[in-house]
């Protein structure tokens, strides 16, 4: 339900952003050709998206330059629970020993 506020809410700040920039027009040059009486909001935007586009590689370069995470140790084979009351395999073991203690 907070994604959803949240989505509501930015898009409204984006509308109200629209709806008060829609006379102001500017001049935008490309360094060959330069686009005349473009509306305020369009520039922002497509400026807006540029710079997420030339995020993205630093993006990716972070994520391949994580260090991974290991994967935990297993436990051996003899520390494995699996005999009486929980006790380990070492443990059940050593109850047949004449000195085991139960």
């Amino acid at each position: 339900m907070r994604r959803l506020i949240g989505f509501i809410l930015i898009f409204a700040l984006f509308l109200a952003f629209i709806v008060l920039n829609l006379d102001n027009k500017c001049d935008v040059s490309f360094g060959f050709q330069t686009a005349k009486d473009l509306p305020v909001f369009i520039t922002a935007f497509v400026a807006f998206f540029f710079g997420m586009l030339c995020a993205v590689p630093f993006i990716i370069g972070l994520k391949k330059s994580r260090p991974r995470v290991e994967e935990p140790i297993k436990p051996h084979k003899g520390a494995r629970f699996f005999g009486r009351k929980g006790k380990s395999h070492a443990a059940v073991e050593g109850e047949n020993d004449p000195y085991g203690i139960d």
